[in-house]
């Protein structure tokens, strides 16, 4: 059924006019996003479609440009579209906490790792530098690749602090495996940033271990 034949309260763009974003389906809200469908099929029908081929929202996200342009009716101008869209949502989300978050609670801090670096397809190694009152100064990526205790650099960690001017820090990895049980090496890195910056009277806070659904902090484990 074509959209213009649906009813105008059940159209999806209606519907979150009038009752928000948060009343619609998945579907729904990735018709909106898609605007128009193709031959014999409409934005909606394209839309299950596309969570059908995936196996839902969170794996058509993820989709690298090539498997995304595999479905019939998308292409690269979508693919950038929707990157466009996840980026901004991630500014938005990131700029919100940097305005009125407080990085006093774990469940906190886990919500905005999630977002962050769950879904990274490589190990990366998150700073977030805060102030004295734990609210977010600034968050960066600083190393990529295979996480351990030669890539992995403290001396580069206390000269980013510094340069925020940073009275505390939380530092994050992810596990691409989707295991979010800490290594030796994990340990090893933990105490040498920690010690490091205690040199410059900067406390570490935390070091979070992401995994796919489960996320460990050291501080909670008696590690840190």
């Amino acid at each position: 059924m074509r959209i213009k034949n649906i009813p105008i309260a059940e159209r999806p763009r209606e519907k979150l006019i009038h009752y928000g974003p948060a009343y619609l389906s998945d579907a729904e809200l990735l018709a909106i996003f898609l605007r128009t469908g193709i031959k014999g099929m409409s934005a909606i029908d394209l839309a299950r479609e596309m969570l059908k081929h995936f196996g839902g929202l969170r794996q058509l996200l993820k989709a690298d440009s090539k498997t995304f342009c595999e479905v019939k009716g998308l292409g690269l101008a979508k693919f950038a579209q929707l990157q466009a869209c996840l980026e901004l949502s991630s500014r938005f989300f990131e700029q919100t906490l940097q305005q009125s978050t407080v990085f006093n609670s774990v469940d906190v801090t886990k919500r905005y790792l999630t977002n962050k670096i769950r879904d990274k397809e490589h190990e990366v190694f998150s700073c977030l530098y805060l102030n004295n009152q734990h609210a977010l100064i600034h968050s960066e990526e600083l190393f990529r690749g295979t996480i351990d205790s030669a890539s992995v650099h403290p001396r580069e960690i206390v000269k980013k602090a510094l340069k925020y001017n940073a009275a505390a820090l939380i530092i994050a990895h992810n596990h691409p495996s989707g295991v979010a049980e800490p290594s030796q090496s994990d340990e090893i890195i933990t105490g040498k940033i920690k010690a490091a910056l205690e040199l410059v009277e900067i406390r570490l806070l935390d070091h979070f271990i992401v995994g796919n659904g489960q996320i460990t902090s050291l501080a909670e484990r008696g590690i840190l």
